[in-house]
């Protein structure tokens, strides 16, 4: 979640100076980002700066703290508001069904590696062509 993030935002520059992305975190450590960065709160899903319009974002990368129905609920009205269309999430295995109850996304055949064993199996989900998906 928050380290792939961190990933992101360094290599970001190097992909295009046009590249820009928003880092939507409950850990205020990451308010290192400045402008980038903006406190989020998953029980509050629409509660967001007047700055973050909707449909303002070309993808939404999205990792929920936990594996629950409600709690992908919640998010998924985030990234609704603030997706043009594009959705990459990062979950658990177990969270296939509401993924695409929720937001249509379908599991990618793509198995993502942790540092740290996982108590449970982690995938990616999309709603777009993707290579990630074969």
């Amino acid at each position: 979640h928050s380290l792939m993030n961190i990933k992101f935002k360094r290599t970001k520059l190097k992909l295009s100076d046009s590249v820009s992305a928003v880092l939507l975190e409950f850990d205020r450590r990451f308010a290192a980002y400045g402008d980038e960065f903006v406190f989020y709160d998953y029980n509050n899903p629409l509660c967001l700066p007047e700055g973050l319009l909707p449909q303002s974002f070309d993808i939404v990368i999205a990792d929920p703290p936990y594996l629950s129905e409600e709690c992908l609920g919640k998010v998924a009205l985030t990234i609704k508001y603030l997706t043009k269309g594009k959705i990459l999430l990062c979950t658990g295995a177990i969270m296939e069904e509401p993924a695409g109850k929720l937001m249509d996304l379908k599991i990618c055949s793509f198995l993502p590696k942790h540092n740290h064993n996982l108590a449970n199996e982690f995938r990616c989900y999309v709603n777009y062509e993707s290579s990630l998906v074969s």
